[in-house]
């Protein structure tokens, strides 16, 4: 799933692209739904988005937001989906279809320029998750309206006060884009490891040292993975991904730090991984379908 450092990548892209620094914005010329279920929204007509140049592209949350013409399109990436930008697509309209093809954003070609430049979004997979959402107002999207503050915006005292309220797994806090935006299963993996902390530790349990090493790994990680994924190209920016991860996905690898074998814990639609030396004193986790730890 696109993290808040990809979807940030993807936001830098795109302004390069949609407001270049020595040309004139770009102008959306079409959006084609080749995906039904993808547009969430009705109240707010696809054509005023064509009513006026890209104004700002920005990130919210994991949330991707361009707008134009005084309204907003709102772009969330769910599991599977992605975007792909072309300097030229094909001229003609798609046949909405059963592949992974879920919305184009055609613009309008610039200067002496033939070809038509614009992005697609994709979605791999039968569990169509992937959002749009074409609103005037971003508190009319429900998952914006929800979202806790920026991971990044937290100062270390209001953190301490999330995690000291919290009486769930620590995991779960991070995952949770209520309390703060833009972590998901990847990052929060990495940041325990990184904080060396167990993933099923209890938030208001923990010591006040604990929970600093917590809020600095948190800011470590993601500030490491936002300048990673400054200035890729959106093609590149999944791979880079995984190339930088040190636990997340790698169970059965040896743990960068310590050299133990990272290892795994499965829920019913997804994993999460963790290294026990680093982050559990040594103890096996269990599949939480268990519900217990192993003896």
């Amino acid at each position: 799933m696109p993290e808040m450092p990809e979807v940030q990548g993807l936001v830098d892209y795109l302004r390069l692209k949609l407001l270049p620094p020595d040309a004139p914005a770009a102008v959306i010329a079409d959006v084609e739904v080749l995906s039904f279920p993808v547009l969430k929204t009705a109240a707010v007509p696809l054509e005023e988005l064509y009513a006026g140049p890209v104004s700002d592209v920005v990130r919210r949350g994991k949330f991707l937001v361009v707008t134009a013409g005084g309204v907003h399109l709102v772009m969330h990436l769910a599991k599977a989906g992605w975007l792909r930008w072309s300097d030229g697509l094909k001229p003609g309209r798609l046949r909405p279809g059963r592949g992974p093809m879920a919305l184009r954003v055609r613009l309008a070609a610039s200067g002496d320029a033939a070809a038509e430049p614009g992005f697609d979004l994709t979605e791999a997979g039968t569990r169509k998750s992937l959002a749009v959402y074409v609103v005037r107002d971003l508190a009319d999207v429900p998952g914006v309206a929800r979202l806790g503050p920026e991971a990044l915006d937290v100062d270390a005292a209001a953190f301490g006060e999330l995690v000291a309220s919290h009486h769930g797994q620590i995991k779960g806090l991070l995952r949770d884009q209520s309390v703060i935006a833009g972590i998901g299963n990847a990052y929060s993996d990495e940041i325990l490891h990184a904080a060396h902390l167990s993933p099923f530790a209890i938030g208001a349990r923990l010591r006040p040292d604990e929970v600093q090493r917590l809020f600095d790994a948190m800011g470590a990680v993601l500030d490491s993975a936002i300048a990673n994924a400054s200035g890729r190209p959106a093609a590149e920016l999944k791979d880079s991904k995984r190339l930088a991860m040190r636990v997340h996905a790698r169970s059965g690898e040896p743990c960068p730090v310590c050299g133990d074998t990272v290892r795994e814990v499965a829920f019913a639609d997804s994993s999460l991984q963790y290294c026990p030396t680093c982050q559990t004193g040594g103890k096996l986790l269990a599949d939480r379908r268990m519900s217990r730890l192993l003896k």
